[in-house]
């Protein structure tokens, strides 16, 4: 006769299905592993959610999906990026981003080291960021039901009340700033896929861009739009910036920041850098006039050096978005058709 233990043992190396019972394997995975990481005042009321009081002014609220794949990537992980991407979704509101909350998806079997090594990459991220994850899940799913593991993280801030940052405020006349080089971190993705057999010294551009943002909206009067262009790239952001505006955007080819690394392996596996994800970019649309001072500030910060001009709004009531290449000629620039990079983030 064969006897099974009708409890999982109580050391175990790999996350086991009893994880996400709710039950005791629950609680010890919370005590040993994210509460350590994540303690602070607002977790410790120990509650399903977390109540708190919020300056005066409008509040905003972002939710965002984590599946990359590599999970480890030169640069960063799938838990540094959940935090980051949130935090700037917040911050590209206007918003100061103040807490943040984690739901988990492990795939049983999943090992304990590499979870907690992303716990610990979040912790590091929400730490730099200024932000505190008060808020979470953990669900565990039977072996080959995910692939290792999915993180969604939702992330609430405030606005001063006198902050007025949409896409729709786009008008004629402004110029768009790029913060940093573009298609890093999609490239970097990609070059980690065993299956695409090609090598590059590039690191995921991934950081938390809201002190940045956060020393531009105080020392700027007039930002029309702030977006940061992830999933679909540069071309899917002001393609749904000049829509939703009405207003046509050209771009210079010669001023986009594209490194010599992305535009080599673009060619290679035939993509346009401008189609790329980025997870450290963030673009400013805002009057000529506050272009010079815009880039100054940005210029102070590691995550601006690089800052330029990149492109105009010329014409309202033609949305779309050109580019004129460095022979003088245009061409146009669509939205991404399907998903050329899939779990890029």
């Amino acid at each position: 006769m064969e006897l099974n233990c009708p409890l999982p043992i109580s050391d175990n190396d790999r996350i086991l299905l009893g994880h996400g019972s709710g039950g005791r394997l629950t609680h010890r995975l919370i005590s040993d592993i994210f509460y350590p990481a994540f303690r602070n005042p607002l977790l410790e009321q120990d509650h399903d959610g977390s109540i708190f009081t919020v300056e005066g002014g409008k509040m905003a609220i972002s939710t965002d999906s984590f599946v990359v794949d590599p999970i480890f990537f030169p640069g960063g992980d799938i838990g540094d990026l959940a935090i980051n991407g949130t935090v700037n979704d917040l911050a590209c509101c206007g918003a100061k981003p103040l807490y943040l909350t984690a739901g988990f998806i492990l795939e049983e079997g999943f090992p304990m080291t590499d979870l907690q090594r992303i716990v610990n990459s979040m912790k590091e991220a929400a730490d730099k960021a200024g932000i505190y994850i008060v808020s979470g899940d953990t669900k565990v799913v039977e072996h080959g039901k995910c692939d290792k593991i999915y993180i969604n993280t939702t992330g609430i801030g405030i606005v001063d009340s006198n902050t007025n940052i949409s896409p729709k405020n786009a008008a004629e006349g402004d110029v768009i700033i790029c913060s940093a080089p573009i298609g890093v971190h999609g490239i970097t993705i990609l070059s980690t896929r065993e299956s695409l057999g090609f090598e590059t010294n590039l690191k995921s551009d991934t950081a938390a861009l809201n002190k940045m943002i956060a020393g531009l909206c105080t020392g700027i009067n007039e930002i029309h739009v702030l977006r940061d262009p992830t999933r679909g790239g540069l071309s899917s952001t002001l393609n749904e910036i000049a829509q939703a505006a009405n207003v046509e955007i050209e771009l210079d080819e010669a001023s986009l920041p594209i490194p010599d690394a992305v535009r080599a392996a673009s060619e290679i596996l035939g993509l346009d850098p401008l189609y790329i994800a980025n997870e450290g970019v963030v673009l400013i649309i805002l009057p000529r006039k506050y272009a010079a001072d815009a880039l100054n500030i940005m210029h102070r910060f590691s995550e601006g050096k690089s800052a330029a001009v990149i492109g105009q709004v010329t014409t309202r009531g033609k949305a779309g978005v050109k580019m004129k290449n460095l022979y003088g000629g245009h061409r146009i620039i669509t939205m991404l058709n399907g998903d050329q990079l899939p779990r890029i983030c």
